[in-house]
């Protein structure tokens, strides 16, 4: 039977062959050493789609998926044969051969590869398509074997055409060679055992070589003599519709599996009016209209479409442009193509299924924490304060140590409410392997996460990787962690001679801290290393804000505004005293940076050490006559800091900075300009607004401002060109 990988025709023409044929043994394409993993066939938890999952146990990332929808035709084999009694033989190439080889004659996959296509040569679709008169392949297959809807087998046509395809492509890679010599033996095997009715599901393009009589036994033997060998491990994992789609990289893919998995339920002439129902369906959950009249005419026009084509029954490309022209529009039909064309379907394995104990124990803490892996992408809204709340980020945290990304944190730990965490979550079969290749790191997530978080901890040397990992292992619960890694930063923390090191690890430092209080997490070991480390900077800030050239200035200022943000996180006692007389001396500093002056000046106003006066003096002193234009202009920058707030409700800080640019030499006006325009120009538009609006009232209130001393007849000349410019008359 030869049949096309997850082809819903073909599927339907397999079960109706096998009614008929009554076989003793089924055998089917499939790596040999995948056949004991079929008894879980038939297990109500085994739900496709799933895919098996071939990897070499030392070696995890070399890996190939088999997938299987309930569409594909070797699935419909496995469960007539399971529903039947009758026995079930993988014939293909191992795994533990194919996986062996190198990637140069193509004899194995490489990492992570998926599992190829059948034909090593050409497209033999293609071929037959062109034989046929029509340029489209996938829409000629889809006519003579997909769509039909009585299931009746065509499998002799196919064979027949196979081996005339064949005919010119006859040698192929030595990889197929391997695989169908194997299965010739496979074949020969089942006759030796007394066999007469024997059924073999393949792909179309292997139904010549296994076509009696086969070539002498010695023939074979020798194509797989001395092949390396490698020891795999062989599982269920579950599988998605998205990742069968052909844009997924799956060489045996489909692009339109939940199209596929449609005409395999409904494969009559009613399943186009059915899939028109599922499509008005989707279209009013999400808002968008859909009538029983937009029924009736979607399921007309694609039927007419099919007949103007000359296409035997509408195929998808039918009921797109049906669907696109009566009923959904360029939004619904995307929706449409997204979930019902692709689909976000994904399988379901058993929990006794063989597993690494990893993997296992991922699945039970799933369970425990109610978060089922999901196809599509979702957001989850954790609340701290509960315990599945806690036990949900944990374990979320945990994946991330270990560097599987089943999710990632969208929003919340940069608010101020500590007690929210919102995730964007996907599961992605891909992430198995990751489990797999993370299982030598313990049997357990918490174990084997444990042990990754020290092994980077080891790895480290840097005081800010350092905080990193301990930033992980807070959120992630893992007191085994902390402890260590605490111990590590406080040693390092002592010795390192860059202050500014210290200073960038505060805030982190000061996060984990806060949010590790969230979730109840002893953090008295990490609090001591925080205060020590503001003992550090207390001391060393001064000296690191001297003598520092436009770029270095521009650093430490959000350093000094990270400081202030980790003291106010941690409430710590220095925001109150020490921390601001420290501010105080940088701002009159001379030495120090202007930019740097004034960012001080503005955390100090902003943490309440300096009143409007105090604040208000020290502007006026730094845009005094004696101070360089571009020194003003640099405490101007940093003092605002990108926002303009304070200068919309501190009318006398307005007038101070506004009588400044206005007193301006023509020449520093022009050098300072610059500066100005990128401190003004980032604030946000409604900020610019009110100011302006601010200056023109004082303007109006004081009777001056621009343009007092305009030349009338100069003026008068210019606004008859600029009449002239705008097309009113003169």
């Amino acid at each position: 039977m030869g049949i096309r990988h997850h082809g819903p025709g073909s599927a339907r023409s397999v079960v109706r062959a096998l009614a008929l044929l009554q076989p003793t043994v089924v055998l089917v394409e499939l790596p040999a050493d995948c056949e004991a993993a079929l008894a879980w066939v038939g297990h109500e938890q085994l739900q496709p789609p799933v895919a098996l999952l071939g990897h070499v146990i030392d070696q995890p990332q070399r890996a190939a998926f088999l997938p299987f929808a309930s569409f594909s035709p070797e699935w419909q084999a496995f469960v007539w044969a399971r529903a039947h009694g009758v026995p079930i033989r993988a014939i293909d190439l191992p795994l533990q051969l194919s996986l062996a080889g190198g990637a140069a004659d193509g004899d194995g996959a490489g990492d992570g590869e998926l599992l190829l296509a059948d034909h090593p040569v050409g497209d033999p679709i293609a071929a037959l398509a062109a034989a046929a008169g029509d340029p489209d392949p996938e829409r000629w297959w889809e006519d003579v074997i997909e769509h039909r809807g009585d299931g009746a087998p065509a499998f002799d046509a196919v064979a027949e055409a196979m081996a005339a395809v064949r005919g010119g492509w006859e040698a192929g890679s030595v990889r197929e060679a391997r695989r169908e010599a194997y299965m010739r033996q496979c074949l020969r095997m089942a006759l030796a055992d007394g066999h007469q009715r024997i059924a073999v599901v393949c792909g179309a393009w292997h139904v010549p070589a296994l076509a009696m009589p086969l070539p002498p036994a010695t023939v074979d033997a020798r194509t797989l003599r001395g092949l390396p060998k490698v020891k795999v491990g062989v599982s269920w994992v579950p599988w998605t519709h998205r990742r069968l789609a052909f844009a997924t990289g799956y060489g045996a893919g489909v692009r339109s599996p939940g199209w596929y998995a449609h005409v395999f339920a409904h494969p009559g002439p009613e399943g186009v009016a059915r899939w028109f129902v599922g499509a008005a369906r989707l279209l009013r959950d999400r808002g968008l209209p859909a009538s029983p009249d937009h029924l009736i005419a979607g399921t007309r026009t694609a039927t007419a479409l099919a007949a103007l084509r000359g296409r035997p029954r509408p195929g998808l490309v039918e009921v797109l442009d049906a669907a696109d022209t009566v009923m959904a529009g360029s939004t619904g039909l995307a929706l449409i193509e997204r979930e019902l064309v692709v689909g976000d379907a994904i399988g379901e394995v058993p929990e006794g299924a063989p597993q690494v104990p990893l993997a296992r124990d991922l699945a039970t803490q799933q369970r425990k924490a109610r978060l089922k892996p999901q196809a599509d992408a979702h957001t989850l809204e954790l609340d701290l304060r509960t315990p599945l709340g806690r036990s949900r980020s944990a374990l979320l945290h945990r994946l991330q140590a270990l560097e599987v990304p089943w999710g990632a944190v969208q929003e919340g730990r940069g608010s101020s409410g500590t007690f929210r965490e919102t995730w964007g979550l996907r599961w992605e079969p891909e992430l198995t392997i990751r489990v797999i290749e993370r299982a030598a790191h313990g049997t357990t997530v918490q174990v084997a996460a444990t042990n990754r978080l020290l092994e980077r901890a080891a790895a480290t040397t840097a005081l800010a990787d350092l905080i990193a990992v301990l930033d992980v292992a807070m959120l992630a619960d893992l007191g085994a962690v902390v402890r260590p890694v605490v111990a590590r930063v406080e040693a390092q923390a002592a010795h390192d001679p860059d202050v500014v090191q210290v200073i960038e690890a505060l805030g982190p430092l000061a996060r984990a801290l806060r949010y590790g209080d969230v979730r109840g997490t002893d953090a008295t070991a990490l609090r001591n290393v925080f205060d020590g480390l503001v003992v550090r900077v207390l001391a060393g800030a001064l000296m690191a804000c001297r003598s520092l050239d436009d770029d270095a200035a521009a650093a430490m200022v959000e350093r000094l505004a990270g400081v202030q943000a980790a003291l106010a996180l941690t409430d710590h006692a220095a925001r109150r005293a020490e921390w601001p007389a420290m501010l105080t001396i940088i701002t009159e500093r001379t030495d120090v940076h202007g930019l740097v002056q004034g960012r001080a000046a503005r955390l100090l106003h902003d943490g309440g050490a300096w009143k409007r006066a105090q604040v208000g003096n020290r502007v006026s002193r730094a845009l005094s006559v004696g101070t360089p234009p571009a020194v003003g202009a640099a405490f101007v920058e940093g003092f605002l800091a990108g926002s303009g707030t304070v200068l919309v409700h501190d009318r006398e800080l307005l007038e101070v900075i506004d009588a400044w640019v206005s007193a301006l030499a023509p020449d520093a006006f022009v050098s300072t300009v610059p500066l100005l325009r990128r401190t003004f120009g980032a604030f946000e538009q409604a900020e610019r607004r009110q100011l302006g609006l601010l200056l023109a009232d004082q303007a109006r209130a004081t009777g001056s401002g621009f343009g007092a001393d305009v030349d009338a007849a100069r003026a008068a000349l210019a606004l008859v060109t600029v009449r002239q410019m705008l097309g009113v008359p003169q």
